[in-house]
């Protein structure tokens, strides 16, 4: 994403997918809803005729209150349907294991003996042309794509959030607690990710 990008950035996961998707459904929503009150705003300061039974009336007071709800629900059912994909786990083809620490990660993978390292945050004086500030590391995770992950987040001193935008996948590393979460990759790419 650059300081020009408006919408969210592109997926690299049908879960993102989903996000987008519904991001795209409930904006659309709230500009027709937007409009709708703008354009009776407008229309009470503008017009000076009165509707005696705008004013008082049963049926408006219902369908005032009965409108609203529906389109609550038309909102409210995607989202849990989305809540639920979210946190639906299948079976793993790969376990990752994340460590936070106060000023880095620590990676392992589960699957294979004695394959872990440590990630840290390359400092800005030995950045190279074209390299990103304070989102490029030392040494990157190598994830295959079209393949379903797990990740096992933990943290060893204090609260860490391990975070891919372009999976969308945001996950708390707490100490003394395994919190994990899955994600599947559509491509392959270089993906930067948050704490």
């Amino acid at each position: 994403a650059t300081w020009n990008h408006i919408l969210l950035i592109d997926s690299n996961s049908p879960l993102m997918e989903q996000l987008n998707f519904f991001h795209d459904h409930t904006l659309l929503i709230i500009t027709l809803i937007t409009i709708l009150v703008g354009y009776n705003m407008l229309s009470l300061l503008t017009n000076s005729f009165i509707n005696r039974f705008l004013l008082h009336g049963q049926l408006i007071e219902i369908i005032w209150t009965i409108l609203p709800a529906i389109i609550l629900l038309f909102i409210a059912f995607p989202s849990l349907r989305l809540l639920y994909l979210l946190d639906e786990t299948n079976k793993p083809s790969l376990t990752l294991k994340s460590i936070g620490h106060q000023w880095y990660w620590s990676y392992e993978y589960s699957d294979f003996k004695n394959i872990e390292f440590d990630s840290y945050m390359v400092p800005s004086a030995e950045l190279n042309e074209g390299d990103f500030r304070l989102l490029d590391v030392d040494n990157r995770i190598v994830l295959p794509n079209h393949t379903q992950i797990r990740l096992i987040a933990t943290a060893t001193d204090v609260i860490h959030s391990w975070t891919m935008p372009s999976l969308g996948v945001k996950i708390d590393a707490t100490p003394g607690r395994l919190n994990q979460t899955n994600f599947y990759m559509n491509r392959s790419g270089l993906f930067f990710g948050q704490c």
